[in-house]
């Protein structure tokens, strides 16, 4: 089992930057790829980005490349997302998961892949 807390949201002027945190509990944390998804309202939980057990790959959907930069912290539990040039589209409920990705595997960017999720931390981004 793995327990994920999300922390972090707020209001945020278009332009401007947040730093989302995901604490992790239980067992073998560092096993698992850790990832970012967000649900805007009235639409489907999407993928953001994903980060190996290791964090020597990351993985980013399009319209947040350049922008948003995933990372994580073992010795910590932690799992991160550097959010900058932050747009009102990027206005969600932003949610951290644990999931797998294999060696061979594409990354986890579906909620299927994934196998914990935290409860989410809202992001409003006013133009």
């Amino acid at each position: 089992q793995v327990q994920l807390v999300e922390s972090g949201g707020g209001l945020v002027q278009a332009g401007g930057s947040l730093r989302l945190s995901c604490a992790a509990s239980g067992r073998a944390f560092s096993n698992y790829a850790m990832g970012w998804f967000r649900q805007a309202p009235g639409k489907e939980r999407d993928f953001v980005a994903a980060v190996s057990w290791s964090g020597l790959r990351t993985y980013y959907t399009d319209s947040v490349k350049g922008r948003f930069t995933i990372s994580r912290d073992n010795a910590k539990n932690m799992v991160y997302l550097q959010m900058n040039t932050l747009k009102p589209e990027d206005t969600a409920v932003y949610y951290c998961a644990a999931g797998g990705w294999g060696p061979s595997a594409p990354p986890p960017t579906t909620r299927g892949g994934m196998d914990y999720w935290g409860k989410g931390t809202l992001v409003t981004v006013s133009s």
